[in-house]
């Protein structure tokens, strides 16, 4: 796989895929019925399943926190020391 970069844009990557003959040959006799390039189907063809697939909505994880916010946090009145021995029970 190579990538051209022009003026600091990438601008075109070249790869090999496997196509059927069946599938080339239609493709090959469609561009030449539309005067368009089999690169140019192929692409169009990558754009159109890709916009097809339903856009996955960004995760937000439940807010799941316990007791009032404007309570005082217990855990800032234990020292380090103790605080690690809480966590770790005496490991």
């Amino acid at each position: 796989m190579a990538i051209f970069v022009d003026m600091g844009y990438i601008s075109h990557m070249k790869t090999t895929v496997e196509i059927p003959d069946t599938l080339l040959n239609r493709a090959r006799r469609h561009a030449r019925r539309t005067g368009r390039p089999v690169r140019a189907l192929i692409e169009e063809g990558l754009r159109l399943v890709l916009e097809k697939q339903p856009r996955r909505e960004k995760y937000s994880l439940a807010d799941l926190s316990v007791g009032d916010p404007d309570d005082e946090n217990p855990l800032e009145a234990l020292s380090w020391q103790v605080l690690r021995g809480e966590i770790y029970g005496g490991r």
